[in-house]
């Protein structure tokens, strides 16, 4: 089992970039309660909206529309685990994400790739393969992250091929990408095959899924759908939300944490009561638009700022955080 070196505690050993009193995280997250009480979150799934009324939320079908009550975050955010498990099908490579370990992980769901011929080209199954192959030998990245799209292969099939293209190349913790609950359920079986049977899974959890809220504050019927699924498996779930500021959130950071923590908190929500205790991992890729070009600025300035708040925020909710690098 790997665990990195500890980075950000008061006695300062590493580095940390201190953004926020303990009254600002408090503002933040008092306003995220109000916009999910009082303005709500658009959730397109009948199961979900089901789920969300069961455990107390305010629900209108008719316009899609949830409110969730300060005492069912509140709730939610105690009930999930603040310290998870990412084992790798080489027990060598288990990651246990948990407060003051920082780890390293590539990013995702490319589309294009230059190869070795300096061709910029359309992303195949085989760049999967070798993809995998170099991030499992590479010391610095603790996981395999779904790194190209498949282009090649039918596309309703996408995130099983690409799941298969990645974890018969790494012995690492492998994230997944389902869309809907079938495919949820195919890429767990599958998951659970390679370990010897899928009820292994809760003890050696080799699979994380993932999916992104739809800024502003809307969940799609896909993304609720694998969640729960993964939910009720108890393997862990990663959410982004990709918020732009000036765009699909407010021009302003502090009103875009808020709208992206609203929609990050919606799915600890629907994790929790699905199974109280199910691994959530609350992450960020959320950047500004630049207002002249209407392009996402990845790499600027305020995506820095955004990304170091959002693992402070998940610091104060003591969840495992995932921001993204620029």
């Amino acid at each position: 089992m790997k665990r990195n070196t500890a980075a950000g505690y008061n006695t300062w050993v590493g580095c940390g970039v201190q953004l926020f009193s303990d009254n600002d995280l408090e503002a933040i997250h008092s306003n995220t309660l109000e916009v999910m009480g009082k303005t709500g979150i658009n959730v397109q799934s009948p199961k979900a909206m089901d789920i969300f009324e069961q455990g107390g939320a305010k629900v209108d079908r008719e316009k899609q529309n949830v409110k969730i009550p300060a005492y069912m975050v509140e709730e939610a955010v105690r009930t999930a685990p603040g310290k998870v498990l990412m084992a790798g099908r080489d027990p060598k490579n288990d990651v246990i994400l948990e407060y003051g370990r920082v780890n390293f992980i590539p990013f995702g769901t490319g589309v294009m790739v230059v190869d070795e011929n300096g061709e910029y080209r359309k992303s195949t199954k085989k760049d999967i393969c070798q993809l995998a192959t170099i991030t499992d030998a590479l010391d610095q990245m603790d996981f395999c992250f779904d790194t190209v799209i498949p282009r090649d292969v039918d596309q309703r099939t996408v995130c099983y091929h690409s799941f298969e293209g990645h974890i018969n190349n790494t012995t690492k913790h492998v994230f997944t990408s389902p869309e809907d609950t079938h495919s949820a359920q195919v890429l767990i079986e599958m998951a659970g095959k390679v370990i010897g049977g899928k009820e292994k899974l809760k003890d050696r959890p080799i699979i994380t899924g993932g999916g992104c809220p739809i800024s502003p504050l809307s969940w799609s019927e896909g993304l609720c759908e694998s969640m729960i699924e993964y939910a009720k498996a108890e393997l862990p779930f990663l959410l982004v939300s990709m918020a732009m500021a000036g765009g699909t959130s407010p021009v302003t950071l502090a009103g875009t944490l808020v709208t992206q923590n609203a929609e990050l908190l919606t799915g600890v929500v629907l994790s929790q009561l699905v199974q109280k205790g199910a691994p959530v991992i609350y992450g960020s890729s959320t950047t500004n638009l630049d207002l002249r070009k209407a392009m996402a600025t990845v790499g600027s300035p305020e995506l820095s700022l955004i990304s170091s708040a959002v693992a402070k925020l998940a610091q104060f909710y003591n969840l495992p955080s995932f921001v993204a690098g620029g």
